[in-house]
């Protein structure tokens, strides 16, 4: 019996990218959905026989529960995140099917994990915070962590090349991130920051090199001191050209909260800035850069862990996050009941060998 995948806001770009993965590695039957019926047609034609497409809206209840029902996993794709509740989690713990998403907001985490012992109960495999990062992302971390005796302190960095070839969804997201300052584990407690503070130029592979980054909100900020006994993590990111960091900077300083919670700024920010991207994409290219740095004891001594990745295309490689952990799933290599952080479920040789498969080299060094 051929396995059913259903991608929730699977004409999007990311979810379009999942989809492209599922083709290319497993034989799944794949539904993506959306809101625009040419357009998702359209993505579904382009993606070949395996693929077809539904309209729906996450309002149309009843329509969310009948595609659920007959699938064997939901890859939940419909972001911002910031906005969703957990309706589809939700409904496949309670229809009994497997679900991920490429979720990327603290909010949106946080409602998702309190259904941890619904899922358990359900014999239901729920993984959140898939696709690259976070993602690949915390993976790289739990790569690291176990290199070591004892880990002290993560710290991540992340750099997108202009669009990353994603749509205007990330550009909400990435302005959204704004709005509030967030709490950090550093140095065994809590703190508040601002977002897209405390600059630091950090060395990524070639074509990167030295970039600036910025604390940012992101999951892992709190699943990753959840996860593993640190002292500090540190989540920054980062725009190449460097000019879209400053706009970013400048914008989280100096404009008003009051301002920024406003949706109509929100969508004038994002729609500037994916024109613009647009333009600078043909000269920035779309790929990203991941750093993730452990640091901590390995036979008694302080060392530090350094592992990178780079990848040309920011919304294909969250694809290949995603779509592999769904391909475990799908073999019944990877089970788990429950609602993890992705770095809680999936373990170190199983995201290498996936890795590997879809040509995904991830360097890793020690730096002392």
């Amino acid at each position: 019996m051929t396995d059913k995948v259903l991608i929730v806001g699977g004409s999007g770009r990311i979810g379009s990218s999942v989809a492209a993965d599922l083709v290319a590695h497993t034989k799944a039957e794949i539904t993506i959905t959306g809101r625009d019926s040419a357009a998702g047609s359209a993505v579904a034609q382009e993606l070949g026989s395996q693929v077809k497409f539904l309209t729906l809206d996450l309002a149309e209840k009843e329509k969310l529960r009948n595609a659920i029902a007959s699938s064997d996993i939901v890859i939940h794709c419909a972001g911002p995140f910031h906005y969703r509740d957990a309706i589809v989690l939700k409904t496949c713990i309670e229809e009994g099917v497997n679900y991920l998403d490429v979720s990327d907001h603290r909010s949106f985490t946080i409602k998702a994990l309190n259904y941890k012992s619904a899922a358990e109960q359900a014999g239901v495999t729920a993984i959140v915070n898939t696709g690259i990062f976070p993602g690949i992302s915390n993976s790289m971390v739990r790569q690291g962590v176990e290199q070591l005796d004892e880990a002290d302190k993560i710290h991540l960095s992340y750099v997108v090349s202009g669009s990353g070839g994603a749509g205007i969804t990330v550009m909400r997201t990435t302005f959204l991130g704004l709005q509030n300052p967030f709490e950090a584990w550093i140095n065994g407690k809590w703190e508040t920051l601002k977002p897209y503070s405390d600059r630091e130029a950090v060395v990524f592979p070639p074509p990167y090199d030295r970039t600036g980054v910025y604390w940012y909100d992101m999951p892992e900020t709190f699943t990753l001191p959840d996860t593993f006994p640190v002292k500090t993590v540190i989540t920054k990111f980062g725009s190449v050209p460097d000019f879209y960091n400053y706009l970013t900077w400048w914008v989280a300083k100096f404009w008003p909260p009051k301002v920024l919670k406003n949706t109509a700024t929100i969508e004038f920010l994002s729609t500037v800035s994916h024109k613009m991207t647009n333009f600078t994409d043909r000269f920035s290219g779309i790929g990203v850069a991941i750093r993730a740095e452990v640091t901590g004891k390995k036979d008694g001594k302080t060392a530090i862990f350094c592992s990178t990745l780079v990848h040309e295309n920011t919304a294909i490689s969250a694809g290949y996050g995603t779509g592999s952990i769904a391909e475990l799933l799908l073999n019944g290599k990877l089970k788990k009941p429950g609602v993890w952080a992705v770095e809680q479920a999936l373990p170190t040789d199983l995201f290498e060998q996936t890795m590997a498969s879809r040509g995904v080299t991830i360097q890793g060094d020690w730096l002392n």
